[in-house]
């Protein structure tokens, strides 16, 4: 079994405009995918994937319940799809509400895209009523290849903002895109979740084993960041770790079942 827990798709009337936007700022990155939805369906099933998280993104207020009303129309027996709030929205706590009503798992913030550092006081109103709610947390941690630094999330951030939840939460990309080595400094072993996305050809094969030895393996997700890399890639990134047969199970769905609560 294989679940896929950080992938993006975009309604059909806005996917092309998307992706080609996307790719162009982060230089010209080629998708794997086209970003609708039946494409990541097809895509899954090439791929041997049973389920995948379909990260949304809201990059301003006015977008924030069309996003929220794409995830639940997406949500499936294939599709967990996370819904978003744009942070500095007036109503963004009255959407969290509407989120947890609409059957969505959980929220996924980009805090390079949303503008907002992750240990901001001002996010910790936010950040409770998610925690309130049960809601899971997702943030994209680190670099990001279409800004320049400084970042809004890294290893050191994410620690703090992790003192103002209280529920699951996970930090993409191994704990932080470029921050490897602050990841095994401050942020193994918390009680984050990470997950594996943009490790292939990114992340030195002995410096995953090393944040997998420190932070343990019962919190590490599997994840390709689809359409932007390849879930074959990563599979076979986390495959030549070296680590137990039953630990690489763990990465690629044991722990994602019981994070999401899937039967």
């Amino acid at each position: 079994m294989l679940i896929d827990c950080h992938v993006h798709a975009f309604p059909d009337k806005i996917v092309s405009k998307a992706i080609s936007s996307l790719s162009e700022k982060a230089g010209g990155l080629k998708p794997a995918y086209d970003g609708s939805v039946s494409d990541l369906i097809k895509y899954m099933d090439t791929n041997g994937v049973d389920v995948a998280c379909v990260l949304n993104i809201a990059t301003n207020a006015r977008q924030m319940k069309a996003v929220n009303n794409f995830a639940k129309e997406i949500n499936s027996d294939r599709i967990v799809a996370f819904g978003s709030v744009f942070p500095d929205a007036e109503d963004v706590l009255d959407e969290l509400d509407r989120i947890k009503e609409l059957g969505l798992k959980g929220i996924k913030f980009h805090p390079e895209y949303q503008s907002f550092y992750v240990n901001d006081k001002k996010m910790e109103e936010i950040y409770k009523k998610i925690s309130s709610l049960g809601l899971i947390a997702v943030f994209h941690a680190g670099g990001d290849l279409g800004f320049r630094p400084p970042y809004h999330c890294t290893p050191k951030m994410a620690v703090e903002a992790l003192k103002m939840l209280d529920t699951p939460v996970i930090f993409a990309h191994w704990g932080g895109y470029m921050y490897q080595q602050e990841v095994i400094e401050y942020l193994a072993g918390s009680d984050a979740y990470l997950d594996v996305s943009f490790g292939h050809c990114v992340v030195p094969k002995p410096v995953a084993e090393d944040i997998i030895n420190k932070h343990g393996i019962d919190k590490f997700l599997f994840a390709s960041d689809g359409p932007w890399h390849k879930t074959s890639d990563e599979k076979i990134f986390t495959e030549s770790l070296d680590i137990s047969k039953e630990d690489k199970e763990k990465i690629f769905y044991k722990n994602a079942i019981k994070l999401l609560d899937l039967e």
